[in-house]
This record gives C-alpha cells, structure tokens and sequence, in this order.
C-alpha cells in the first residue's frame, strides 16, 4: 500500500511538472535586491553556496515559480523589455529563494538585474528600480561537476540525516530521493524538509547510495549513483561527489512554444 500511494504521488508530481510550459517565454516584472546575501540564504537552504551556483545572478521567484522547493536550482533567462536600456539576449539567473512580493515575479540579484542593461545603462535601470521582462526556464550547465550531495548541520547519527544537492545540470525536478547501504536494495525515501533539503530519519548503516527520480522527456527517470556517494563515517557540513551528471531536459505536455528564437 505504501509503495502504490508513493507511486501514485510521484505521477502527480510528474505531471504537474510535466504540463508547467516553464520553456515557453513569459511577460512579467523583475525588481532587485541589494545585497545578493539576501538571496543566498533564502527558501532554498542553499546559504553561501549559492553564490558559486552562478556568480552571483541569482533570483527569487513567487509561489508559482517556486512551486515548494521544487524549482530550487532551476535555471531561468531574463531580459528587460526596454531595448534602449537592455540587452536582447539578457541573463541567464538560478533560483534561490522565494519571493512573497506580488508585485514582481522575480527578485533578482543587483548583479543580475544590472546585466540586462546595455553597456553604461546599469544605473539607469537601477533607478527604475521595477523592469518590464520576458523569462523563460533554460538547462543549467555546470561544466566539470558533477551532482553534488551536502549532509546538512542538523543531521544526527544514527538517528537522522539532511541532505542538499548542488549542481543539479539540464532543465529538471528531483521529486523523489531514496537512499541504501551500498549493496543493499531495501530502499529508504527522503521527503522534501525544504527548498533543496531532503531528509529521512530512517537511516541505513554504513557506507550509502542513492537514487533519485527527475522529471525528463514527458515522464520521469531514475538517476542512480553507481557507487558510494556518503561514506559510512558521513559528516555533517561536507559536500559529497555523486558521481554523475544530470542532463535531462523535461518536455511539457503542452503546445510547443519555444522556437529557439531566444536567446
């Protein structure tokens, strides 16, 4: 019975993501903050590591966006609709935090929000303060890394264990995570505590492996680490390599929108 009510959540999540259309290209309104810390310890749980995501260009998106955690990580492209103040090509954002103002879509970082502007313009739209902006989900490449695991502070042995993934590559949602003793197939599922944190307190002993499910093409796959991913004696605060690389991109149900004109 578990396991068909998990099965069936995780169709539901499949297909939730699966008809979002986030490839398509968006009217919307962008503002700044001022300090990219602001962003970097948002709704994500991603703390200083944010800013090593993409140099700086973060944002914060509403509910919609953010979807409760699920679009942590994700890539977006943006660009101001003003052509005698932007670039035609914009920036390329990840997403950090949540944004709770209704007035504006995105919150971006004060790097990302000056290069939309065309050369010597950036103060201008700084001034301006709230952007006129088109955005659509683009993948996200993080070359030379793979998916990386960080085991959180409040993680405990035996008892519970926290994790958070980085450099999670292509244009995708982890909606399920499991974890095993190397070697093993009694699988454990971790639940998403918040933005890209996941955490289960049914901890296997000893070396562990995980799997987790991503949106990808109109369905979903298992992405499987073929090897020890958390080593028996696991610490809290250190990053973890997976092994391997997510290049998937989810195709949604929708009518085609993205003719590739942008950018």
């Amino acid at each position: 019975m578990a396991f068909f009510v998990r099965f069936s959540l995780l169709l539901l999540l499949l297909s939730s993501s699966a008809t979002a259309c986030d490839r398509c290209v968006h009217q919307s309104k962008a503002s700044f903050f001022s300090k990219a810390s602001a962003l970097s310890s948002g709704a994500c749980g991603y703390s200083e590591l944010a800013l090593s995501l993409s140099a700086g260009n973060l944002a914060a998106a509403v509910p919609s966006i953010f979807r409760d955690g699920a679009a942590c990580g994700a890539c977006f492209q943006i660009r101001c609709k003003d052509p005698k103040l932007c670039t035609k090509s914009g920036t390329r954002v990840v997403l950090t935090d949540l944004n709770k103002d209704n007035k504006t879509d995105f919150v971006l970082s004060t790097r990302a929000f000056q290069s939309l502007a065309l050369k010597g313009k950036a103060q201008h739209l700084l001034n301006l303060g709230i952007l006129d902006i088109e955005y659509k989900r683009v993948p996200c490449e993080y070359k030379n890394k793979n998916l990386a695991v960080r085991v959180e502070e409040s993680s405990r042995k035996p008892n519970y264990l926290a994790i958070k993934f980085l450099y999670q590559g292509g244009q995708t949602d982890i909606v399920a995570v499991d974890v095993a003793k190397v070697g093993s197939s009694n699988w454990s599922f971790l639940s998403r505590n918040h933005g890209a944190v996941w955490d289960t307190s049914r901890v296997p002993e000893g070396a562990l492996q995980l799997r987790l499910v991503v949106t990808a093409g109109f369905d979903g796959k298992w992405i499987w680490a073929q090897k020890e991913v958390l080593p028996a004696d696991w610490k809290n605060g250190v990053i973890y390599d997976s092994g391997v690389q997510i290049t998937d991109i989810a195709q949604e149900g929708c009518a085609t929108c993205d003719d590739g004109s942008w950018p």
